[in-house]
């Protein structure tokens, strides 16, 4: 379960954002918040994995807000104004989205949000978090976890996901895949393949085998095979 508050000045950001929220599983509103200053005094008493933060807020602005933070949690900047995305990232801000956004730029941001960053409440037990992204098929959003990932195919215009146990089938393209899964766990090795790396079992010549799966390597791919055997 991901909690989340929304901080924006606006009702109308609200809407969006929890209407898009409601959209997915496992998504928990936990406040609407209209300063900064709101903000603070629930966060002083309370535990949320992720914030909707826009920037130009009443009495503090949202990174004056975010630096005032010692331990913060994910950040998605949702914002007009892209002349301060610069200043975002060096907060560490997960993502930056500028208004107005749609739900599949929005849900690239949510899939890169990462629940073993977010932080842990006084007297709350530590507890391991698995990353997971929402993949929509059969005009359903299916959150899988990364480690369940052994490897994604390219098929025509899909992908084929494939898992520890299933197979999801994806109309989107392993590049754009590849942009929400982090480059030290998945490496691409043929055109139409990209690897889980802790689930190779073994590389045999032109081949990689995960499990009883037999994945091609691609002539232009060879020094990915190396970077792989050398990590």
């Amino acid at each position: 379960m991901i909690k989340y508050l929304i901080i924006d000045d606006e009702s109308m950001a609200h809407d969006i954002i929890k209407g898009y929220c409601d959209m997915l599983p496992n998504m928990k509103l936990m406040k609407n918040c209209y300063d900064a200053i709101e903000a603070i005094e629930y966060l002083n008493q309370n535990a949320v994995d992720l914030i909707f933060l826009d920037l130009n807020l009443p009495k503090l602005k949202g990174f004056e807000f975010l630096r005032t933070l010692q331990s913060p949690p994910n950040v998605i900047v949702t914002t007009a104004y892209k002349d301060f995305a610069i200043e975002g990232y060096e907060l560490n801000i997960v993502d930056y989205l500028l208004k107005p956004f749609g739900f599949e730029r929005f849900l690239k941001a949510v899939n890169k949000v990462n629940l073993a960053s977010a932080p842990i409440m006084p007297g709350q037990a530590v507890q391991k978090s698995k990353k997971t992204i929402f993949l929509l098929s059969n005009k359903k959003h299916i959150q899988v976890a990364v480690d369940d990932i052994l490897y994604i195919e390219a098929s025509g215009n899909y992908s084929k996901v494939i898992l520890s146990k299933t197979t999801i089938t994806v109309r989107e393209k392993i590049s754009s895949l590849l942009e929400n899964l982090n480059s030290n766990d998945f490496l691409q090795v043929h055109k139409s393949f990209l690897v889980a790396k802790q689930h190779v079992n073994a590389i045999e010549g032109n081949r990689i085998l995960i499990n009883e799966h037999e994945i091609p390597i691609g002539k232009t791919y060879k020094l990915n095979i190396n970077l792989l055997l050398k990590s």
